[in-house]
């Protein structure tokens, strides 16, 4: 039954990669002859590749660095251990970091393709655009959820040891966590050094070429929302797997048998398969609504993922309530995703609101903003709690010598649930930065404010389908740490029970070491989310210098004279040089804390740092994308006509609201469910060190 599943598994990841390669094909050969949108798409490659390549040298550098701390140290020190599974265990670290590092590359490369072609196929209407910016997304999705379930199934048959899968989610989460981070304070520094500038200073429009920072805003739409979001997802999906697997493995070896790590897999497989399904039914009529059908695809997928896990479960025996809590964890997640929608979409009241409080100014707007973000964080909150609580008892009564492992179990599988279309999400997701190019390409490309008015639609789906994704992910992230939670657990009492020593059943909060534990856990998303927002800062601060540099001393810049053009590396190199030096200290500091705590109190207070930790980081997450995709939406809105329209006192006041979460939503926000995962696997990792070695 295991083989099978794994084969199977195999079998649909090639699938996928084939897909991933013909969609590919598809994209590019899409017509393209405007030469200036060919020139600047050019520009925007170069800038995305050379950050990459940049940023990519120094994580290796630190991934050599981590690599030699495993073999030493991991699962237990080498002195005291066997070397092989030390050196198997670096050699996975390794694997998920270059898995991760393909994910993005293949997401920059095919994105800074996809854009050209959608900003040209706006000209022929919404339809062939929309296509053209989903289908690029959709060859990321397709080798992101191919390479992350390839990558689990391939260390799992090698080693068959679920702790070493823990070792390549590892690789897949540090990199994730500084790729996400890096790319993050790139864009953000572009695009608020961009609007500030040319928006609200100059009065002129978002993507004008005389703007000196605009290829570097383009830029880092594709280094922060394509690439960083790539590795992030991939890494909740590892995680969401090994966790599972750590659960499931445990399980099986007391009961004998296979079949929760066959199911692990089949599920997992299943959910690429639908996710497959999902793309090739995506479409949009001539006057679709871009939005509806991105949502559509979603519900398709999810529908299809539903069918073919019954089926499964129907044919192979797998238990029924394992399934019914991967299905609450699903249709949490949609409704996640709807109440999101209400949240960030330019059709509901609360971006309506905020952009007529613009009009009283921009106080108005960051209080409006805030207030609904706060508000956003309740009902996804309640979601993750509900289908956690939900999937805990459905899974309790399974065995009832065995019902707090089938319990955790039961989490780990409604988080898989939750991820189980993560094709389709990373189809969404990527969709979104490539529309957003296309639209800044059209109007550098002079293609009449026709084709920009279809781009904006585009890219307005795009920034609500985003925000959606994120707090999809994000939630899937809660739901994954709690299941690491129980991973966590799991090998303090596997080491203990090898060490004669008494092991954890919970965490209480009266024990004082669980109790610091959860005070420092709550405050690291608050840290870390600063140190991000405070490198965005500085680095906004140089770039708006050296734009107005350029306008002051490059003559007919400003006028925007023939021949005439702005230094983009210039801006470029502040982007980049900005963010390697700011994208290793907030993700280092996290790890480093980790570690202490472990040695300080063991593994009752890292079971309170572990808990402190995901309730602060979902909170401060979720609270973040929201209202950055709720102000950056508002911004839209008044663009496109309401509440005086571009150049009003609205608009300044919006654009300012846009800057502010720019930040919160795509440097943040989104890093934040890679911090905890990154918490939980290093604490899982370190559970017997921490079980043995602590100064009280």
């Amino acid at each position: 039954m295991k083989e099978i599943a794994l084969y199977s598994s195999i079998l649909v990841s090639i699938v996928a990669f084939a897909f991933a390669f013909w969609l590919f094909l598809w994209v590019k050969k899409q017509p393209s002859s405007n030469k200036t949108i060919e020139f600047n798409g050019e520009l925007i490659r170069k800038g995305a590749r050379a950050f990459l390549k940049k940023e990519y040298v120094v994580l290796a550098k630190f991934a050599g660095v981590f690599a030699v701390f495993i073999f030493v140290f991991l699962p237990i020190p080498i002195w005291k251990g066997n070397i092989s599974q030390n050196l198997l265990m670096a050699i996975a670290y390794i694997l998920g970091t270059v898995f991760s590092a393909i994910a993005g590359k293949i997401g920059i490369e095919v994105a800074t393709i996809a854009n050209v072609k959608a900003a040209e196929a706006a000209q022929s209407g919404i339809k062939r655009s929309f296509m053209a910016g989903f289908r690029g997304g959709a060859v990321m999705g397709m080798a992101v959820v191919g390479a992350s379930l390839l990558g689990v199934v391939l260390v799992f048959m090698l080693t068959g040891d679920p702790t070493t899968v823990l070792g390549f989610s590892f690789g897949a989460s540090s990199l994730a966590l500084f790729a996400k981070a890096g790319g993050g304070i790139f864009t953000k520094t572009a695009d608020i050094s961009a609007d500030l500038v040319g928006k609200v200073e100059m009065g002129i429009p978002e993507d004008d070429p005389r703007n000196p920072a605009v290829i570097a805003d383009n830029v880092g739409d594709n280094v922060g929302d394509v690439a960083g979001m790539g590795a992030d997802l991939f890494d909740s999906n590892v995680a969401s797997m090994a966790a599972a697997l750590v659960l499931a493995f445990s399980l099986d070896k007391v009961l004998g048998g296979v079949m929760n790590v066959s199911m692990v897999f089949c599920f997992a497989a299943l959910g690429l398969l639908a996710s497959i399904i999902g793309v090739m039914t995506a479409r949009i009529g001539k006057h679709g609504n871009p939005t509806r059908a991105l949502n559509s695809s979603t519900y398709v997928t999810t529908a299809i993922y539903i069918a073919l896990t019954a089926a499964a479960t129907a044919i192979f025996g797998f238990a029924w309530r394992i399934w019914g809590a991967c299905v609450v964890g699903l249709m949490v997640g949609v409704i996640i995703g709807i109440t999101t929608d209400y949240f960030t979409d330019d059709s509901k009241k609360p971006v309506k609101f905020v952009a007529k409080a613009s009009a009283s100014g921009p106080a108005f707007t960051i209080l409006s903003g805030i207030s609904y973000g706060l508000l956003s964080v309740l009902p996804a909150m309640i979601g993750i709690g509900v289908s956690a609580l939900v999937a805990y008892k459905l899974c309790e009564p399974i065995n009832p010598a065995f019902g707090l492992e089938y319990a955790m179990f039961g989490i780990s599988m409604a988080a898989l649930g939750m991820l189980s279309i993560v094709g389709m999400i990373i189809s969404n997701d990527a969709y979104g930065p490539i529309v957003d190019n296309a639209r800044g390409l059209a109007e550098m490309g002079g293609l009449g404010e026709d084709v920009i008015q279809i781009t904006d639609e585009l890219d307005s789906a795009g920034n609500t389908v985003k925000a959606v994704t994120k707090g999809f992910a994000i939630s899937a992230a809660g739901l994954t740490v709690i299941a690491l939670l129980g991973a966590f657990m799991s090998e303090v009492n596997t080491a203990a029970a090898e060490l004669g020593i008494s092991g954890i059943s919970n965490f209480d909060i009266m024990n004082p070491m669980v109790f610091f534990g959860l005070l420092v856990g709550a405050a690291v998303p608050a840290v870390f989310s600063s140190m991000l927002i405070m490198g965005v800062d500085r680095n906004a601060q140089r770039m708006v210098a050296e734009i107005h540099r350029q306008f002051r001393e490059i003559v007919g810049l400003k006028e925007g004279k023939p021949g005439v053009h702005p230094e983009y590396n210039k801006c470029i190199e502040i982007a980049t040089t900005g963010a390697l030096k700011e994208l290793l200290p907030a993700g280092i500091f996290v790890i480093v804390l980790t570690l202490a705590v472990g040695f300080i109190g063991g593994v009752n207070a890292i079971g309170g740092f572990l808990c402190g930790n995901i309730i602060s980081g979902l909170l401060f997450a979720l609270f973040m994308s929201n209202s950055g995709g709720l102000w950056d939406n508002a911004k839209k809105y008044v663009e496109s006509g309401h509440e005086g329209g571009k150049g009003s006192a609205a608009h300044s006041a919006a654009v300012v609201g846009d800057t502010v979460g720019d930040p919160f939503k795509d440097t943040a926000g989104p890093s934040l469910n890679t911090q905890i995962t990154v918490v939980s696997l290093v604490s899982s990792l370190m559970a017997t060190l921490f079980l043995t070695i602590s100064i009280f």
